[in-house]
């Protein structure tokens, strides 16, 4: 069994774990790995929202990074950060928030893929006297939204919103269906051909596109050639989870998240043991259940991290998790009051259900992290 701190045990349980070890390790690969591709890395900061985090993924304050919610890019322009990609199609009520970063010299950039959210960009610029940055969203797997490549559309909107016009941006959430690596190079290959030939066809119409952005955790794994993409995308690469497991993008020993729990029951009759940690704690995310491997609402490990093969926490409330045991694992090998840690199907939900964050540092030390709340 490997060496537990003593701290480990000390806060109340459930509580949300970070291997730092890990956390660096996974970003210093995926930034290695895209730079050596001829491309720079553009961290989502959505997975861990936090400071403390952006800290590991951008080099300095003035570093390229990506968010899923305004209530980050405010908190982190408040942090000194100034080149943020807010990479959800906006709202038109949210361009005065929006505006209002800009106006504080923060580079915020806009995601959209119809001319109606065009027209509210250019009517509010017309009427406050705000440039914006607009990347055009392209889609590139029939995933989500944005624009075909090849659509007409797509050169409409990119000249009517003329100076604000900044790039292009696409995200292969089909990857996450992948389970190959051929399919996931292939995914990674169709994701940089599509913002290729949009970037062609703007180019031919006299446009010019200053960025183009793709990237997923997977495809930014597994792509072979980004030396004509200004930037890729990533964000679960951070501490990875049971759903990138599955695709082949990482194994148990990268997961860098856990839960920790506490046994505070058994049933007997079914062999159970009952959990501290609930949806609440895990979320209800089901990520892997149309998987190769469903781990229910997550892997079960020792206090120590070491996985218990086939064994997962097979259904829960709202604070109460269920681990089904097999004839491998005696109800007695769990006493109440045992330390258990869960692995995540999905970093980013699990993440979201946790104010704080505990860190186990590289040398064994304890710290805590605040999660950045709100939209």
């Amino acid at each position: 069994m490997k060496s537990v701190p003593d701290w480990i045990s000390q806060p109340d349980t459930p509580y949300l774990l970070i291997d730092e070890a890990k956390l660096k390790s996974n970003i210093s690969y995926l930034k290695q790995r895209v730079e050596s591709l001829g491309s720079n890395l553009r961290p989502h900061l959505k997975t861990l929202r936090t400071l403390e985090a952006a800290e590991y993924l951008l080099d300095n304050k003035n570093a390229p990074g990506t968010v899923s919610t305004l209530a980050e890019a405010e908190a982190y322009a408040k942090a000194g950060y100034t080149d943020l990609l807010y990479a959800v199609g906006i709202a038109p009520a949210k361009l005065r928030r929006v505006a209002a970063l800009r106006q504080q010299g923060i580079n915020l950039h806009v995601l959209l893929d119809n001319m109606t959210q065009a027209e509210a960009v250019i009517d509010f610029a017309a009427e406050f006297g705000q440039d914006f940055s607009v990347f055009i969203e392209i889609d590139s797997d029939d995933h989500r939204g944005g624009i075909k490549p090849q659509a007409p559309q797509l050169i409409t909107i990119a000249k009517a919103l003329g100076s604000h016009f900044t790039g292009l941006m696409t995200h292969a959430g089909g990857s996450y269906a992948c389970n190959t690596e051929q399919g996931l190079k292939n995914f990674a290959k169709q994701e940089c051909d599509a913002v290729r030939m949009a970037r062609d066809k703007l180019k031919t119409a006299g446009i010019r596109c200053a960025i183009t952005s793709v990237g997923s955790t997977p495809t930014a794994h597994f792509g072979e050639d980004f030396s004509d993409i200004s930037e890729v995308r990533a964000g679960v690469y951070t501490t990875f989870d049971l759903v990138m497991k599955n695709i082949g993008v990482c194994d148990f020993s990268d997961i860098a998240m856990s839960v920790v729990t506490t046994v505070i029951g058994h049933n007997k009759e079914k062999n159970w043991l009952l959990t501290d940690s609930g949806w609440m704690a895990l979320s209800r995310d089901r990520g892997t259940a149309g998987q190769r491997q469903d781990f229910g609402y997550g892997q079960v490990c020792r206090a120590d991290g070491s996985v218990l093969n086939d064994l997962c926490v097979n259904s829960t409330s709202q604070e109460h998790g269920v681990i089904e045991l097999n004839d491998a694992y005696p109800l007695e090998d769990f006493p109440v009051g045992d330390q258990l840690r869960i692995l995540p199907n999905h970093a980013c939900a699990t993440a979201a259900m946790h104010p704080v964050y505990h860190l186990l540092m590289s040398d064994g030390s304890h710290n805590t992290w605040q999660r950045i709340t709100g939209w």
